[in-house]
């Protein structure tokens, strides 16, 4: 089984910066697909960006792209999302998602997803 654990999340003035980690344990980290969602009081889970097994090749939301980047570790087991430019749309909780895929596989959607954290808040003050 593999576990997911984020961190990083906290609270930031809007145009800051906030680096999330997500930690991967149980399973070798090199084998999924992964990805960041988010989701802001009454609302649903939406996707903010995902990256391959090798991590080159990456996808965004229109909503995030410029401003975020998602990167991977492969020695630290470990997932990145650093956030730029941040805005108080970006408030919310933000999830890592982990898949089982093959090296090139990219995936966006909640339900593509069998494993994921508990989820770190991100509040953006304006």
């Amino acid at each position: 089984q593999l576990q997911l654990a984020e961190s990083g999340g906290g609270l930031v003035q809007a145009g800051g910066s906030l680096r999330l980690s997500c930690a991967a344990s149980g399973r070798s980290f090199s084998s999924y697909a992964m990805a960041w969602f988010r989701q802001a009081p009454g609302k649903e889970r939406e996707f903010v960006a995902t990256a391959n097994r090798g991590g080159s090749t990456t996808y965004y939301a229109d909503s995030v792209k410029g401003r975020f980047a998602i990167s991977r570790d492969s020695a630290k087991n470990t997932m990145y999302l650093q956030m730029n430019d941040l805005k108080s749309e970006d408030t919310a909780i933000y999830y890592c998602a982990a898949k089982g895929a093959s090296y090139y596989s990219i995936y966006y959607r909640t339900q593509d997803y069998p494993y994921w954290g508990q989820g770190t808040q991100v509040t953006v003050s304006s």
